[in-house]
């Protein structure tokens, strides 16, 4: 019993000693350091979405962009219905808003909107890894995006 109190004490007075009356906190880590190997993929308006939830209201505005168009056909009996199964196809794996456009007389899929045409040829890359048969109809092209001001 004496010897369960005296390394008892010893215990409570070393810890005693080494405590300290200030509250050292260590700085967090930034995100990518503190997380590696995660990677967050959403659709780019979800993106936009909490942006603007984030820093305040702000209206959609239409601006010169580039997306990445992986489908256009204009024969009239089947076009409409190709871009529509290919569109529902595409919707489950891209990570940027899927866009059906009927300019006459041409059936287009286009994928993203995005700024500069670097970012567009980046996941054009990405797109084709994941699709390797598309890679013959998938072009980046400038069209009026969407974004938020």
């Amino acid at each position: 019993m004496k010897r369960v109190l005296l390394i008892f004490s010893v215990v409570l007075i070393s810890l005693r000693v080494l405590a300290d009356d200030s509250i050292r906190v260590a700085p967090r880590p930034s995100l990518p350091e503190a997380m590696p190997g995660v990677e967050i993929i959403q659709d780019s308006a979800m993106t936009l979405l909490l942006e603007g939830a984030m820093y305040g209201n702000r209206e959609w505005v239409e601006t010169d962009g580039y997306r990445v168009q992986i489908y256009s056909s204009n024969q009239q009996q089947h076009a409409k219905a190709e871009a529509l199964e290919l569109e529902a196809r595409v919707r489950e794996s891209a990570s940027h808003t899927v866009y059906v456009q009927y300019l006459p007389p041409f059936w287009k899929v286009r994928i993203g909107d995005f700024r500069t045409v670097e970012e567009a040829k980046e996941y054009k890359k990405q797109f084709v890894q994941q699709f390797p048969e598309m890679i013959g109809e998938t072009y980046v092209v400038r069209d009026k995006i969407k974004v938020l001001q």
